[in-house]
């Protein structure tokens, strides 16, 4: 089995509470003997994957295997062509590098529900949407690449992993997903 879930945000990609005040998948009943593929943050919002299938992992998440995932991220200021293409390059987070990506401000800009609680707003300050396409996913990686290059992450939004997009799926919701849905999990 596998399923695509829209994770709303303040919850966390686990299903034992850590002590901390966010939500659990617990939450949301899903069968028993599934278990998430990868990780989104609390902070984070998005397509989460959860399986009872414990191969996927080693299909799905190695860096190895160049599987793509997109994330869109509200990021404080408009970066610059060369603010793109340095994130593009890799950059170097903890003292290591991140692996070269797809780097782009979106255009049109994208209409996106707003979130609860709402991110912070700056009259002063611009916010715009890039979209990072990523092969691997360190902690919290997304936020820390846009921040290396000075434009913080506001928000941030896992909208596709393989060809499987997020498109309706609302916050909350989750679906079985048949052959055609599971082959664009897997295409890249």
């Amino acid at each position: 089995m596998l399923l695509a879930f829209h994770k709303p945000y303040g919850v966390l990609s686990q299903f034992t509470p850590d002590g901390s005040r966010h939500r659990t998948l617990g939450e949301f009943g899903f069968p028993k003997g599934v278990y998430p593929i990868g990780r989104l943050d609390a902070e984070s919002e998005g397509l989460l994957l959860l399986s009872d299938e414990q191969e996927l992992n080693a299909r799905l998440l190695p860096p190895s295997r160049r599987h793509v995932r997109e994330y869109w991220a509200q990021v404080e200021r408009v970066p610059t062509v060369e603010a793109l293409a340095q994130l593009a390059a890799g950059v170097v987070i903890g003292g290591m590098g991140t692996l070269p990506c797809v780097a782009r401000l979106l255009a049109p800009q994208p209409e996106v529900p707003p979130r609860i609680p709402p991110i912070r707003f700056r009259k002063n300050v611009a916010d715009v949407w890039i979209s990072l396409e990523l092969v691997e996913g360190k902690n919290h990686q997304v936020r820390r690449m846009t921040a290396a290059i000075g434009h913080p992450t506001l928000r941030l939004i896992r909208v596709r992993i393989g060809e499987l997009l997020l498109g309706k799926l609302q916050a909350g919701e989750v679906v079985e997903l048949g052959p055609a849905a599971r082959a664009q999990v897997f295409r890249s």
